[in-house]
């Protein structure tokens, strides 16, 4: 259970100095290209492993615990990132440069979805279970985190101090309990975030408005 637990976060951990080290002070804005599909897939799995891994660390650790062998576990967490990872062609064919309007519509959007039932029943499956494997997991995280990695997208898709606070947030929501309190507050910030993104996008941190 400790080498499930060492292994998971030592990953993570060894992504999140891939991507400091590959993006530095990238800021890749709203209207940026996403670039090549080879580079762009390696950054984003990197990226999604960096990311997620920590809050499914408890879950790795429960499937060792029940008995699962290492190669299992290893399956486990390979099928969890082969979901993200997945995801990944779609948002390369989807994604277009934009402008300001389109992140803070984006943002806005993302948190009104945080008071939907999907949204709920996702968090709860993603993080409690049962879960049958890590694509199932996978599918649950997805559908979980989509809202804050869409806002993410639209802001800015390849900057650390946008993946660290949206990591932060997507650990909390993933290892601690809901708090009907604390995920309003969430959903209403993330509602003024895109209200703030299209009145006044220059004073928004990170965000690089098109010119």
């Amino acid at each position: 259970m400790a080498l499930a637990l060492a292994a998971t976060l030592g990953l993570a951990a060894l992504c999140w100095g891939f991507m400091a080290q590959t993006m530095g002070d990238m800021q890749m804005g709203p209207a940026a290209s996403p670039g090549p599909f080879p580079a762009f897939i390696a950054m984003w799995i990197a990226m999604m492993a960096a990311m997620m891994l920590p809050g499914i660390a408890p879950t790795v650790v429960k499937t060792a615990r029940d008995g699962a062998s290492g190669p299992a576990v290893l399956g486990f967490v390979a099928a969890y990132l082969i979901v993200w990872a997945a995801i990944g062609l779609p948002v390369y064919l989807l994604y277009q440069p934009h402008g300001t309007t389109m992140a803070g519509i984006v943002t806005m959007a993302a948190g009104l979805y945080e008071f939907t039932p999907i949204k709920k029943e996702a968090r709860r499956r993603c993080c409690r279970g049962p879960l049958s494997s890590g694509l199932e997991c996978g599918f649950f995280c997805v559908v979980m985190t989509i809202g804050l990695m869409a806002t993410q997208i639209a802001i800015v898709i390849m900057s650390l101090g946008w993946m660290a606070v949206v990591t932060l947030i997507i650990c909390a929501q993933k290892l601690m309990p809901p708090r009907a309190l604390i995920d309003t507050v969430l959903a209403l910030a993330l509602i003024g975030l895109g209200l703030a993104i299209l009145a006044v996008p220059e004073h928004v941190p990170g965000l690089m408005p098109a010119m």
